[in-house]
């Protein structure tokens, strides 16, 4: 048997504390004094001190850090020890020697663009590692939500010949004699499944061609969405608290070591519980111009004013009520206010903003159609979207949220690069 196949994880022998066993990770730390080699082992689950007598394990002085091993020794409860234990080795098993590391403290300090140069090897990183998990805890918490909550998980297309958010930011493609689309949202074919099923939602990867360099854009991002038929705005809303309220809830529950090793507060999470703050758009501009914003009624809310209301507000808001012409044509008008649109979006506290958009949607025939010429855009290019209403349509509602914004503010990032893996903007497609 290869003897890595021996090993138990690092948090398995610190649960333990005592008994010999053998464990294999990464180096993370090595110090070389004058008896003793320590070195820092890692493994997904956590680190674990290594001691070695230096005169039995000399030809591992010149191990660089990342270098691979197995081992094998006694382990030993030490309060100053990570995790308050210790492996006194006995063996070494297994050694892969990796050339000279190219990541040091330095780099990580002072150069975020060369992190991301590196990000395949970056991603081994304590601090990633951390990201990493949390992210896993969250796209977990949404799937556990919507299912619990009687949502059926639908798989839509990513090839699409229809906008959703606007043609200006379509990525196209060439389909063997055709031009079509990545997709920039499967709102429309969530609506087409719901006259089928009801409750549905995707997790699912998103594509904007949008030139921004915001912190909270990326040209691929993941994307939560749902619709649920016989359904007003409000219900949407009541949705949308309760799945952030489970994620941070689980987020909380599972991973506190994490956080803290983030240096997360965990105070602005824990009062992410509904009901959450609502705003009216008509509120909302009143609010920016005390602050000094030059916004008037009907212009849009962008970025810098969301960050401002954000940090007003120590847990999420929902904003509502906005004019027609910021909204996609597809939101339903508030047949009391025609002006307006049964629309919302959730912002995030602490200056994060915008992580949901979503809002009741047209549904009669005539009615979309109107909208869709008022937007100057051709009826005939959602010939199949419009058919929808043709059929037995109902009232519904949805949205999308954007799962990476969401653990943005989680683990309290600076950047959504810094929570995806391997993130793609305007000026990055590699590694």
């Amino acid at each position: 048997m290869e003897p890595y196949k021996a090993a138990i994880p690092i948090q398995e022998a610190l649960r333990r504390g005592e008994g010999k066993v053998t464990l294999r990770g990464w180096i993370h730390r090595k110090r070389v004094l004058k008896e003793k080699i320590f070195i820092l082992l890692r493994d997904s689950t956590g680190v674990i001190q290594l001691v070695l007598p230096r005169d039995k394990f000399k030809d591992l002085e010149d191990l660089n850090l990342e270098s691979a091993l197995v081992v094998t020794g006694a382990l030993v409860k030490e309060p100053r020890a990570p995790g308050g234990v210790e492996m006194h080795v006995e063996s070494v098993d297994w050694v892969y020697r990796g050339e000279p590391y190219p990541i040091n403290e330095d780099a990580v300090a002072a150069d975020s663009e060369y992190l991301l140069d590196v990000r395949h090897l970056w991603i081994r990183s304590r601090k990633m590692q951390a990201v990493l998990k949390i992210r896993h805890t969250v796209f977990g918490a949404i799937h556990e939500y919507f299912r619990k909550n009687g949502f059926y998980e639908v798989h839509p297309p990513m090839f699409i010949t229809a906008a959703v958010e606007g043609g200006a930011t379509l990525f196209k493609v060439q389909y063997f004699d055709k031009i079509v689309y990545l997709t920039q949202s499967s709102q429309f074919y969530l609506e087409a499944l719901i006259y089928g099923l009801e409750k549905v939602y995707t997790i699912a990867p998103s594509f904007r061609a949008e030139p921004s360099r915001t912190r909270r854009h990326l040209t691929e991002f993941w994307h939560a969405e749902m619709e649920i038929a016989w359904a007003g705005m409000e219900d949407a809303v009541l949705v949308g608290e309760g799945v952030i309220s489970h994620v941070v809830e689980k987020v909380l529950d599972e991973r506190q070591e994490e956080l803290r090793l983030l240096g997360r507060r965990i105070e602005p999470l824990e009062k992410a519980k509904p009901p959450f703050y609502r705003v009216s758009y008509d509120e909302a501009v009143d609010i920016l111009q005390k602050k000094g914003f030059k916004i008037g009624w009907g212009d849009d809310i962008g970025a810098d004013e969301e960050r401002a209301l954000s940090q007003d507000f120590d847990k999420p808001i929902v904003l509502y009520g906005f004019p027609e012409k910021v909204k996609a044509f597809y939101h339903r008008n508030n047949p009391r206010r025609p002006e307006v649109t049964l629309s919302f979006d959730v912002l995030l506290p602490e200056g994060y903003g915008e992580v949901i958009g979503g809002g009741e949607r047209i549904y009669q025939a005539e009615e979309l159609i109107e909208k869709i010429k008022r937007f100057g855009l051709n009826p005939q290019d959602y010939w199949w979207y419009i058919d929808l209403r043709r059929y037995g349509s109902v009232p519904h509602s949805g949205f999308g949220l954007g799962v990476d914004r969401l653990t943005m503010w989680i683990v309290g990032a600076d950047h959504i690069r810094d929570v995806v893996p391997f993130p793609r903007d305007v000026r990055r497609t590699a590694p």
